[in-house]
Parts: structure tokens; sequence; C-alpha cells
């Protein structure tokens, strides 16, 4: 990436997480996000895509536009084979991890070649794919990234050959939170060993439950800049605190539980990856749709239905033509907009929505964030489903947020 790229990277991000002035501390601590956010974040999305499926009920002549982040759910899209999909993000790193799972779904030599670069993402092999299977057929951008040195020297696509859901942001962040874990003689991994709900539910209030407690641990989560590791920006850091009488200690600690005994183990992918850093072994194992056997070939077959962006998505819709986008999908970015970026971003949402174009996206806190924020003029022209929203928002099995939000464009003749 040249100079002149990177500064325009860098004022996109800044341009969607920076609020106040820099002489603030809370703006101060929006351009330490905006930096960090610069790199990979995300090596794994947590939002469950069948409830993603669920809600927008893709079909096969229809438009998504999304939100990339880690792209696992962008690839898991692809079993429900729509028409297109168009995915877009800020963050170069995770378009160019979007573009490495496509070029791989494409080229490797079959699943398992696939499933050793993606679900263990561990093995010493993984180099010789990546080069002989996945490197020919990248863009020189994206390849530039994938073979670009870190500090140690290797080449960042060695990640995969060394556990890369160990890496990024929230890699790292769930790293130290076993770490801290550990100093209070808990072992996260144990719960994986639980064989009931029930048992589950033990081990988190008697092990895990106790450390929310401590004194050490209520002092760290207080400070916003703490949270960073998990792509929390200062703005969905004050919705976050805001949904627990208990503060943030409050809500880190019902999305805990909720995560490890809320559903059980042997169907919830992301609760391995939280306490067991990696998906679980096993040919039964709870996957992300794109890495089950039996969709691999629909994703190879649909890979070249994605185009992935660096771009926002509003300035993405704002170059699309009227009523040519049938399914949108925000993922959490709306915790992170002022009222006037929201307005404008509903107001392309609308101009480009085909009728009975569906919108999903999660909130930190359990309410919608458009009510008294976005003109009521573009919200008229949708209907909000709350009950089928708090029904699919209770079957999310990554647990970690407050709200999920189903709109559904009215027919213009309504």
């Amino acid at each position: 990436m040249t100079m002149i790229e990177a500064t325009a990277v860098g004022a996109r991000i800044d341009g969607a997480v920076v609020r106040n002035t820099a002489l603030s501390s809370t703006g101060i601590l929006e351009r330490v996000f905006s930096a960090a956010f610069r790199g990979l974040v995300y090596p794994q999305i947590w939002e469950d895509p069948l409830i993603d499926m669920e809600a927008l009920e893709l079909k096969s002549t229809d438009t998504l536009v999304t939100i990339a982040s880690g792209s696992c759910n962008v690839m898991s899209y692809l079993t429900a084979s729509p028409a297109e999909i168009i995915a877009v993000d800020l963050s170069p790193a995770h378009v160019a991890l979007g573009k490495l799972k496509l070029a791989a779904a494409t080229h490797l030599p079959g699943h398992t070649a696939f499933s050793n670069m993606f679900r263990h993402a561990n093995l010493k092999t993984n180099l010789a794919l990546y080069d002989r299977h996945i490197r020919p057929h990248l863009d020189d951008e994206t390849r530039r990234y994938w073979d670009g040195r870190e500090i140690n020297g290797r080449r960042r696509v060695s990640r995969f050959t060394r556990g890369f859901y160990t890496t990024g942001l929230l890699g790292r962040f769930i790293s130290v939170a076993h770490v801290l874990g550990k100093l209070y003689g808990v072992d996260p991994r144990e719960l994986l060993r639980m064989d009931s709900v029930e048992k589950q539910r033990e081990f988190f209030n008697t092990r895990i439950a106790p450390v929310f407690d401590s004194r050490s641990f209520k002092a760290l989560t207080s400070l916003r800049a703490s949270l960073f590791g998990l792509g929390i920006p200062p703005a969905q850091y004050e919705a976050l605190a805001g949904d627990s009488t208990d503060g943030m200690i409050g809500a880190l600690r019902i999305r805990t539980e909720r995560l490890a005994c809320g559903f059980p183990l042997k169907d919830n992918y992301f609760a391995w990856q939280a306490f067991g850093r990696g998906y679980q072994p096993g040919e039964a194992a709870s996957l992300p749709p794109y890495l089950e056997a039996r969709h691999f070939e629909t994703v190879r077959r649909n890979a070249g239905r994605v185009s992935v962006v660096n771009e926002s998505i509003t300035t993405l819709l704002a170059a699309r033509p009227a009523a040519s986008v049938d399914a949108f999908v925000l993922l959490d970015a709306q915790d992170w907009m002022t009222d006037a970026q929201l307005s404008e971003l509903w107001a392309e949402i609308t101009r480009t929505a085909a009728a009975g174009a569906r919108v999903i996206y999660r909130t930190a806190a359990a309410p919608s964030p458009l009510p008294g924020h976005v003109p009521d003029g573009i919200l008229d022209k949708w209907n909000y489903q709350a009950e089928r929203s708090l029904e699919l928002g209770a079957r999310d099995r990554s647990a970690i947020y407050g709200g999920f939000h189903l709109h559904v464009k009215r027919d213009q003749a309504a």
C-alpha cells in the first residue's frame, strides 16, 4: 500500500470512528482505536450466519450488500446461492482476508485443503497450499498484504501455520482473557469438557463468574481502551455499559454467561472459539456453514459472485442505482455512527432498496439506534419486525450482542 493509499484508508476509518476533538480524552481514545482498526481486528466474525440467512430469506435472484469483517459470513451466505454479494470494509486487512478466502475456495484442490487452511489454520503445510494454489490468483495488493513481513520477520500468511484465530486484535484479546483467567485459577478450556448445558452453567457459576467480581477485573474493564480488543470503540462502550444496571461488568458477565451456557457446546462454534481458541475437533463438529464439507462445492461454485471492496457502505451505496439491492447486513457498525451518519446511510439504503428488501444489524444495547436519530420520513418506508427480531436474537449463538434487528422495505404502493 502506498503512502497516499494508507492516508486515504486512515481518513475513511477516522471518519467512521472519530467524533470528538483530538485534545479530548474521548478523542484520543477514538484515534487510538482508529489506528488499531487499520490492521486485522476479527480473524473470525461474531454474528451467527444461520440467523442472518433465516432473517434475510435469500433468493437466487438477490443482490446482497454486507460489511465484510472476517468474511466468515460472506462465505457462508454463498451456501444460499444469492445472485451477487458485495462485501465492503474499511479495514484493508479484512478486505485481504476476504479475497484470500475466495481465492482459496476457487483454487485449492478440495475441501480437505480448504479445511486445513481455514478450520485448523495452524498447519505448517498451509504455507505450501498458499504458495502453490492461492498466491498466483491474488491481485497485486492482496498478494502484497499476505506476503508482507511482520515484526518477527515472518510473512503475514504464516499466521495460518501458527493458529490464525489467536491473531488479530480480537484473537489476542481472547488470549489475554485466558491468561487472566488462569491467574485466578480458571482454565476456560475446562468448560469444553462439560457434556450438558446444566454442567456448563455450573462451571460458569462456580469458576468463571467469580472472576467478574474481582477488584482487578473491575478496574481493568472500567478503562474504555481495555475493550478495544473486542472491536468496541468508545461510542459503543457507552452503549454496552448502559445496557446493564451493573454497568460494563454486568454487561460482560451477562454476555459471557450466555456464550458459556446459553447453547449446547456441540452446537456452538462461537463458544469453542472463545473458550477453546479454535474450532471443535471431529467430523460432527459445529462449524460455520462455509467450512462444512457438505457445502464446499456450493461455496466453490458461487465464489465468483462475491466482490470485496475497501470502502464505506454508505459511499458504495451512493454509487448504486435505485432499487438495486435486496438485502443489507450492517453488523454492529451503526453503534459507531453519529445521527448525521445514520441518516445518510439510511437515506442510501432506502434509495437503493428494492421493494421487500431486508436489513439486519446487531447492537451492543438492546434497543435499535434508529428511532429519534433517523428522520421519520425515512423510517416510515420500512416495517420494523419487532417480535421477529427478538426471536431471532434469542437464538443467535454468538450471544455477545444486546439486540438483533430486522427491517423490511414497504411496497411502494402500500
